[in-house]
């Protein structure tokens, strides 16, 4: 939390190795996304991207996102068997910010594809010249489609999120087109990867830990904690990076100026200073944490999205399913260092 805090000495701005890296030869989009870029240009793109984003903005697209749980629960309920990574929690984020943020729903796949090719920039082996010529295609492809939604919209404005952007001021200073664009891609492909994620880790756990089903059914108030919990237990993000600009000490240790240093999320929300007994999963434990969204000036401007998918998600399933049970004997993960995420989750669903 406290190098969170400190974007003098911990600088987000200086990972541009990690979306930017040497075999890519091009730049990408999401350098010039919030995440990447430190205060005081972090601060006016935030100011803007937060007003225009927010708890009203949510609120007004609560309606959609239950519409889209409704009918994704009825095809879950009509299959049975299912994996609820793909065919549940990627089309359930994906619909919602398409409608957010004025998107071509119909072109859902893509964006699933968009997001996959983007978290895995940094793990691509410089020698996989196939799966990086995938990676510049992918990446040309979505650019040129969020240029021409910016074009269209600075033409003609509409009831969306691309709208208000473009018409929200800072001091009277607007986003530039590569801001807006860096921070539409940003809302997204990390919108729909810890989302998404968040929604499967939830199915996962209901599914190894079936009393809770039964328990939320009774008790629906405990829905809220049930989340919080699920995100501290199997948080979306597990570790960002920095790059300090200074000589600094952290825990004790001594940091060099340059050093990129992980701030692992995962392991601070399993801090036993913190929570009693952390590696056991306990949505009644009193002490809660805001940090699977960050901390400080990059606390991540769609955790209130992100907690209310899925809440509405988790209300539609436990108005139709008894139960969720596992259909595979072994969870293959993700590898990336960011985020963890079963990569497939098949279950089966047993209805009310």
């Amino acid at each position: 939390m406290a190098a969170f805090k400190n974007t003098q000495v911990f600088s987000s701005a200086g990972l541009r190795i990690v979306t930017e890296p040497p075999y890519l030869e091009r730049h990408n989009p999401l350098s010039d996304s919030l995440v990447l870029v430190d205060p005081p240009r972090h601060s006016r793109m935030r100011n803007i991207v937060g007003r225009v984003f927010s708890a009203a903005t949510v609120s007004a697209l609560e309606g959609h996102m239950r519409s889209t749980a409704t009918k994704l629960t009825h095809e879950l309920l009509r299959r049975r068997v299912i994996d609820f990574a793909i065919d549940f929690a990627s089309p359930a984020q994906t619909r919602a910010l398409a409608q957010l943020i004025g998107l071509d729903a119909s072109l859902e796949k893509h964006f699933i594809r968009w997001t996959a090719d983007v978290f895995s920039v940094s793990t691509i082996s410089p020698d996989d010249h196939a799966r990086i010529d995938e990676v510049r295609r992918t990446i040309d492809e979505m650019e040129r489609y969020m240029q021409e939604l910016v074009a269209s919209r600075r033409r003609r404005m509409e009831n969306d999120l691309v709208s208000e952007m473009i018409r929200c001021r800072v001091d009277d200073i607007a986003l530039t087109d590569r801001e807006l664009i860096g921070s539409l891609l940003l809302l997204l492909v990390a919108g729909l990867e810890t989302t998404s994620t968040l929604m499967t880790n939830m199915a996962l756990i209901l599914a190894r830990q079936p009393e809770w089903m039964d328990r939320l059914r009774a008790e629906p108030t405990l829905i809220p904690r049930f989340i919080e919990e699920v995100l501290r237990f199997e948080p979306p993000l597990h570790a960002t990076m920095r790059l300090t600009l200074a000589e600094t000490e952290l825990g004790g240790v001594r940091l060099p100026a340059h050093a990129m240093v992980a701030l692992l999320v995962g392991s601070g929300l399993r801090d036993e200073a913190r929570f009693h007994d952390p590696d056991r999963f306990d949505p009644e434990r009193r002490a809660q944490s805001s940090l699977p969204f960050g901390h400080g000036a990059h606390f991540c401007v769609g955790a209130l999205m992100a907690r209310t998918q899925a809440r509405v998600v988790l209300e539609e399933l436990l108005r139709r399913c008894r139960r969720f049970e596992l259909r595979t004997e072994r969870i293959q993960w993700s590898a990336g260092l960011n985020t963890r995420c079963p990569l497939a989750l098949p279950i089966e669903v047993i209805p009310t």
